[in-house]
């Protein structure tokens, strides 16, 4: 490891470089201007185990240049020695504030210089190989998340193709869905890691339609009541096909699939919950769900235009909506102005 020994007087740093002279593994580097010592910590800060600092130098002091080091990028575990012939109480907590790691007294005892210098590369060197350690295992951690994250990505997969066999818009629809959602969460405020899971669990709010009926999932014209009724049991359906899952992003579809129906005035289905009692994830849904279904060409209608769907969640924010999860939406419009002009694109 290389060692900066800093002092304005030549004589000085040429006793300490013979003192650190037989520690192994230490190269030393004098230097007498402070501006040349922290232009070489800058270009070598990797291999820098620690530096050795004179107090009293012209243009630039011992805490000036301890401060300087301490605001290096890669140098805030460096052991920063400073080497004084002051020995004040206040000169010492002033250095300990600015980054010092230890002091030494001149005159310099080279016994003393040794045994000191030699603890602390020992300490630079433990740091260095747990920070390589640390690193690895982040490594290692990341290249495990990611794993997981395809396999949960491979278990929506293969549920939306089931699902694509009975209902060829869901493909579209979801997809579109997922992209609404994760708008609306990153504004919201939601940390990433929550903003991708809402996302991919969304893909799964209608994964129960595999158990309705042909007859009244692909008919063209209005259902009746009792068709009605049966269309809305797709809600617990889907929770219960997602039932007691180990992966927390299908946990979280099988939230979003029972609660994704319910509305903020309790008037919704199938628990008729109203307000906060819905959970967050299946208020987001809600909205990205329904602006999908106004703004895509169905069987049965036309798709709406932007400034038509726009004021329907405006007038349906406090009851069918949560009013918070409608302003963030409505705060991405130009985002949510583009995806669906991208996806008026695809279909075209």
């Amino acid at each position: 490891m290389r060692a900066i020994v800093l002092d304005d007087a030549e004589l000085n740093n040429l006793l300490m470089l013979e003192a650190l002279r037989p520690i192994g593994d230490c190269q030393p580097q004098s230097f007498t201007r402070p501006a040349d010592a922290l232009a070489f910590a800058q270009a070598h800060t990797d291999e820098i185990g620690i530096v050795l600092t004179d107090y009293e130098m012209p243009g630039m002091d011992g805490l000036a240049v301890i401060r300087a080091l301490r605001a290096l990028p890669g140098f805030a575990h460096v052991p920063i020695v400073m080497v004084t012939s002051f020995d004040q109480r206040a000169l010492r907590r002033s250095a300990l504030e600015a980054g010092a790691t230890d002091f030494v007294n001149k005159p310099c005892d080279p016994v003393e210089i040794r045994a000191r210098v030699s603890n602390l590369l020992a300490l630079r060197r433990a740091y260095k190989t747990e920070a390589a350690q640390s690193a690895r295992l982040a490594e290692e951690v990341a290249a495990a998340v990611a794993l997981v994250e395809a396999r949960e990505r491979e278990i929506v997969n293969v549920l939306m193709r089931a699902a694509e066999h009975r209902d060829t818009d869901t493909g579209d629809h979801v997809a579109r869905v997922a992209n609404y959602t994760v708008l609306i969460a990153e504004a919201m405020g939601l940390p990433p890691e929550q903003c991708r899971l809402i996302s991919l669990a969304s893909t799964m709010h209608d994964v129960g339609k595999i158990a309705i009926p042909d007859a009244i999932l692909l008919k063209a014209g209005p259902l009746t009541p009792e068709e009605r009724r049966e269309m809305e049991r797709h809600a617990e359906r889907g929770a219960r096909i997602l039932a007691n899952s180990s992966s927390d992003v299908v946990r979280l579809a099988a939230e979003i699939a029972v609660s994704h129906h319910e509305r903020w005035d309790g008037k919704g289905y199938p628990s008729g919950l109203s307000g906060e009692a819905i959970p967050l994830p299946g208020r987001i849904v809600a909205v990205a769900d329904v602006f999908d279904a106004l703004t895509s060409d169905r069987p049965y209608k036309r798709a709406w235009t932007l400034e038509d769907a726009h004021a329907f969640l405006l007038r349906e924010a406090g009851a069918h909506f949560d009013p918070a999860v409608v302003a963030a939406f409505l705060s991405r419009w130009d985002a949510v102005a583009d995806l669906v002009g991208r996806a008026a694109s695809r279909a075209a």
